[in-house]
């Protein structure tokens, strides 16, 4: 018990007085007294938001009133449920949102075209694709820093772009100048393959493995036809119309690049490597003429008229990409969540674009094989798969510039969704949002 001696003073009342006699206060008199105390020192509080929280934090359904009358249902049992949940019961709620699984679907399926759509195989192998397009190795670097640069102006341009065109709008775009720039490239190795010097009497010969490559995919026939082919070969390189076993150096038999000619001619094959070189003369029916056949070998690349039309096409891709497939598949997914289940679905998205990054870099230089699909059956590819992903999102992507959170996730509800597993609804996230951003003690 606590005795109170002398009695005690209204504050708010200067003219009323108590008697200052003893009394003795029970122990749930005491907790009444305290209790009372309490809540008029909360009636005098201007800030009423910390006790809305507080009660919204205690209690295990409560119903709030905020400014107009509206009222939030929220429970607070689910919550501490959901927070204890495991992570595999996070994955099965979030799934079991119709809504958000759309919207998960779309994410990481515009994170898979992202990869596969072939960016980081010409970021990772820009100075090997300029190196199979004929360019030196010094070259090849150069240009594919100075390509590089093609990918910055585009995000530079999609930064203005994003909030005047729209994602949608942009997105698509950007996906139409991919694929014509990956078939371009593609187109551009098959000249560089067919508008070099072509092999004599191209046949299977089994007892020269030069003469042909065994291949899987049927892009070609294997048959060694040009010096674009006969240079892809290892330990192979091409003179005087013929495909030889050699190194750097020349030929492991000089012999097999030996010619004759009955016209007093020169032949002189426009290489960029000259490590290799007979002279041979004979006469014709004119007893004064001479002739002398220099013949070079030829291994690793040959003279390719056409490798800048490959940069060409190579700054094209670049620059249409980051205009919007670089960024905007990230932008989109950072939209398209629910509150509850956005941090889970982004990671579920991020882990399947570097799952996708993985697979494409480590299987390009298979697939550009002359074994496989070669290099501008590669590109093909890359391209086919663009040009779907633009069929398939242009039925499926949604607009959502200028849309609030809610709005967006309203794009992703179809009749007939349960909407119990979700948690709050759209219409209670705005309030609860308006709320938050509403000044203290309004």
């Amino acid at each position: 018990v606590m005795n109170l001696a002398n009695g005690t003073t209204n504050p708010n009342n200067n003219n009323h007085h108590t008697n200052h006699t003893n009394h003795t206060y029970t122990f749930e008199e005491e907790q009444d007294l305290t209790l009372f105390h309490d809540n008029d020192n909360n009636d005098n509080n201007d800030n009423n938001d910390d006790n809305i929280k507080t009660t919204l934090s205690k209690s295990s359904s409560s119903s709030l009133q905020i400014d107009n009358g509206m009222t939030i249902h929220e429970e607070h049992s689910e919550q501490q449920q959901h927070s204890k949940s495991t992570f595999f019961q996070n994955v099965k709620q979030m799934l079991d949102h119709a809504p958000t699984r759309r919207a998960l679907g779309l994410g990481c399926g515009m994170m898979v075209l992202q990869q596969l759509s072939g960016i980081n195989t010409v970021m990772y192998y820009a100075a090997s694709i300029y190196q199979m397009s004929g360019f030196d190795e010094n070259t090849s670097i150069w240009l594919s820093g100075f390509t590089a640069l093609a990918q910055v102006t585009g995000i530079v341009i999609s930064i203005h772009l994003i909030e005047h065109s729209g994602r949608r709008r942009l997105v698509l775009a950007s996906l139409a100048f991919v694929t014509l720039s990956l078939m371009g490239l593609g187109f551009s190795f098959l000249l560089a393959r067919t508008h070099t010097l072509p092999i004599h009497h191209p046949i299977q010969d089994l007892d020269n493995t030069c003469s042909y490559e065994p291949h899987t995919l049927g892009v070609w026939n294997g048959i060694t036809t040009y010096c674009y082919d006969c240079v892809h070969i290892p330990s192979c390189g091409f003179c005087d119309g013929m495909c030889v076993h050699g190194n750097e150096h020349g030929p492991f038999d000089p012999s097999m690049c030996s010619t004759s000619t009955s016209t007093s001619t020169t032949s002189e094959y426009n290489t960029n490597e000259e490590l290799f070189s007979t002279t041979s003369s004979s006469s014709s029916s004119t007893a004064d003429s001479s002739s002398t056949m220099q013949m070079q070998w030829t291994y690793n690349k040959c003279d390719n008229p056409f490798g800048y039309l490959s940069v060409l096409f190579m700054v094209l891709y670049l620059l249409a990409f980051g205009i919007a497939m670089g960024p905007l598949p990230w932008t989109i997914n950072s939209e398209i969540y629910p509150l509850e289940h956005r941090a889970l679905a982004v990671s579920f998205s991020t882990a399947t674009n570097w799952i996708g990054n993985f697979l494409v870099s480590a299987t390009f230089l298979s697939i550009s094989s002359p074994t496989s699909l070669t290099t501008y059956g590669a590109f093909w590819m890359y391209g086919c798969v663009a040009f779907l992903g633009f069929l398939w999102l242009f039925v499926a992507l949604p607009e959502t510039k200028g849309l609030s959170l809610e709005q967006i996730e309203e794009l992703f509800r179809r009749p007939g969704d349960n909407t119990v597993t979700s948690g709050l609804s759209a219409e209670q996230r705005e309030l609860m949002a308006r709320f938050s951003a509403a000044p203290a003690g309004h």
